[in-house]
């Protein structure tokens, strides 16, 4: 940035891997101005244009250059760059069957920080999977922040206001000053699965508002009703009786999956939200009073969107499969909304003074 003399310094960022904007609208609720969102899924583009002030250009981050990104960002403002490289190869949900050592995304953690080290923004920031500090592209990653103070930790998300246990590695890091931003944030207490949906329209499995096409919830087979109509929030498969358990359940590797087919509860956090999280079969996501899974609309509540964040055009026909991938991938906008006060905070202490 050049001629930093404002008292109150401007941010301006991209946001690369954006999906449908979670950390774009996050950042922007703390403070940050964000121009443009990067990804190569054309079905986030409405999304992200539709809720944010900012461009969706469709676009593989691996193929970026830094002199498209600089001539957005401008020289009149704290420059920030921010993002989400895709996560599977580290997932614990996406490890079966394939060898970490195999997959080709980790090059994307690698093209992010090829991009910061050519564009030298001020601040950078980070948010992915715990399991990615454990592996060497996380330390070449850190090792292309040089010159950078640099301050990463992992974050349990229902510490900070997100009704939702999901556990993130958030880095964050600023050429501005030889202190790093503060991750030192204050545990606010747990918001319950009750507090954010509680009050959403009731519903049968296989039913949908009038008034919300993503306040939709998927059908039942016969023996999925019977399924949860006999489970308990919190409980598990074990609580069923023995004809309504799966051939899965009765061998002993059925032990190692006691949430699936479980019912939430209302006086916690909801699980992690995933891409299959509108499934009842898929995890703990029936609903904890309503015989049906949740909804993708309780699903976007639970991933911090605001209630009214809209996911597709008016009249567009909702793909549950589609829909549940772009919001259990979302950064969480309250996680994001954390990063940009942090961010402001930092900011305002190293470049603001009193007039």
């Amino acid at each position: 940035m050049k001629g930093r003399t404002s008292t109150t310094a401007t941010i301006r960022a991209v946001d690369l891997f954006c999906g449908v904007g979670g950390l774009t609208h996050g950042l922007f609720r703390g403070g940050v101005e964000v121009v443009a969102g990067y990804d190569l899924d054309p079905t986030c583009k409405y999304a992200f244009e539709a809720n944010n002030k900012a461009r969706f250009i469709e676009k593989d981050v691996g193929e970026l250059t830094a002199s498209e990104i600089v001539d957005r960002l401008g020289d009149d403002a704290v420059t920030l760059v921010a993002g989400c490289a895709p996560c599977q190869p580290f997932s614990t949900y996406s490890r079966t069957g394939r060898a970490e050592s195999s997959s080709a995304d980790w090059g994307l953690v690698a093209s992010f920080g090829r991009l910061v080290q050519d564009i030298q923004p001020d601040l950078v920031t980070m948010e992915n999977v715990p399991a990615l500090q454990n592996h060497p592209v996380f330390t070449e990653f850190i090792q292309a922040l040089e010159g950078y103070a640099v301050a990463y930790r992992v974050v349990q998300c229902a510490t900070i206001g997100v009704p939702q246990t999901r556990k993130r590695l958030v880095l964050v890091a600023s050429k501005l000053g030889t202190v790093a931003p503060s991750l030192d944030w204050r545990d606010e207490g747990k918001v319950t699965v009750q507090q954010a949906i509680a009050s959403l329209p009731v519903l049968r499995a296989g039913e949908g508002s009038q008034d919300d096409p993503l306040h939709l919830a998927c059908r039942l087979s016969d023996i999925n009703l019977r399924r949860i109509r006999a489970s308990r929030p919190g409980g598990t498969w074990r609580d069923w009786p023995t004809d309504l358990r799966a051939p899965c359940h009765r061998k002993v590797t059925g032990d190692t999956f006691p949430a699936v087919y479980g019912r939430m509860e209302w006086e916690e956090p909801a699980p992690t939200m995933t891409t299959q999280c509108f499934g009842y079969g898929n995890g703990r996501f029936g609903h904890p009073e309503q015989d049906r899974a949740i909804t993708l609309r309780e699903a976007a509540i639970l991933q911090t969107f605001p209630d009214d964040y809209r996911f597709v055009n008016k009249g567009e026909r909702v793909k549950f499969s589609q829909l549940g991938k772009l919001i259990g991938n979302a950064v969480p906008v309250r996680l994001g909304e954390k990063i940009a006060q942090t961010f402001r905070a930092h900011v305002d202490e190293v470049l603001c003074q009193p007039i």
